[in-house]
């Protein structure tokens, strides 16, 4: 073997090193965890400093905003946790009920579940005898059988489910962090333009740190999710002050 085949790549193709680079963790992308942070900041933030500017822009007193503000952050993030743990607590006992009947039907018809089985990794390119083999073996298990069952027919890993409880739990304090950065400027006493124009500017920054955030989580372009962000926030507001200054109610 000459120098130059020893040096070769091991991955077949001469100068080809990618297979030789090692394999990084995997991020968590499931289990709802994440998902409800991201969705609790980014709702808390826009349904706050939306409502926010919709009073200002009626010209109320600025307890009025202040107190709009606080009784939209509490029942906004009571509801969005709500909303977390009856979703997940519905898709767990949904995946519970499948996972029962696929439970039933591996004690009652092993041989053609160990079928269905080797048929799959047929599909998935494995020769007849592999498959077979391999179906064989995880059906030995029934724990380990209803595991990969659930992943090769549902997507489901039955084990990890996701917890409704820490769920709500992170999108009611997200969603409260979110909805308070707004009315700040509203908590000294001030009122007009100037507190409005900061919780306008204090909603656009925000908005691009989440926009930023989800941007490099997910390896995409950070600037685009930046003004994805910003636009919905601009939008929202626009409309609701658009709202208030169409009744004018100015109770001060």
């Amino acid at each position: 073997m000459s120098g130059s085949e020893a040096a070769e790549p091991p991955s077949g193709r001469p100068g080809d090193t990618s297979a030789a680079e090692a394999h990084g963790e995997h991020r968590p992308v499931s289990g709802g965890l994440a998902r409800a942070a991201v969705f609790g900041i980014n709702d808390g933030l826009v349904s706050n400093v939306s409502l926010i500017l919709g009073f200002a822009g009626s010209g109320v007193d600025s307890e009025i905003v202040r107190l709009a503000g606080l009784a939209g952050a509490v029942a906004g993030a009571i509801s969005m946790a709500a909303g977390e743990w009856i979703s997940i607590s519905a898709q767990n006992e949904l995946i519970e009920r499948e996972v029962s009947v696929e439970r039933r039907a591996l004690a009652g018809n092993t041989v053609g579940e160990t079928a269905e089985l080797a048929a799959m990794y047929r599909a998935d390119g494995m020769s007849p005898d592999v498959a077979e083999a391999a179906a064989a073996d995880v059906m030995a298990n029934p724990a380990r059988a209803l595991a990969v069952h659930a992943r090769e027919e549902m997507g489901v890993d039955p084990g990890s489910l996701p917890s409704p409880v820490k769920a709500a739990v992170i999108s009611f304090l997200c969603f409260i962090v979110g909805a308070l950065l707004p009315l700040l400027p509203w908590l000294q006493g001030a009122s007009g333009v100037a507190p409005a124009m900061t919780s306008l500017a204090l909603g656009v920054v925000a908005a691009g740190f989440v926009g930023a955030a989800i941007g490099r989580f997910a390896e995409r372009s950070i600037l685009a999710s930046v003004v994805r962000q910003i636009v919905i926030v601009l939008v929202a507001c626009a409309v609701t002050y658009a709202i208030g200054e169409l009744f004018d109610v100015n109770m001060s």
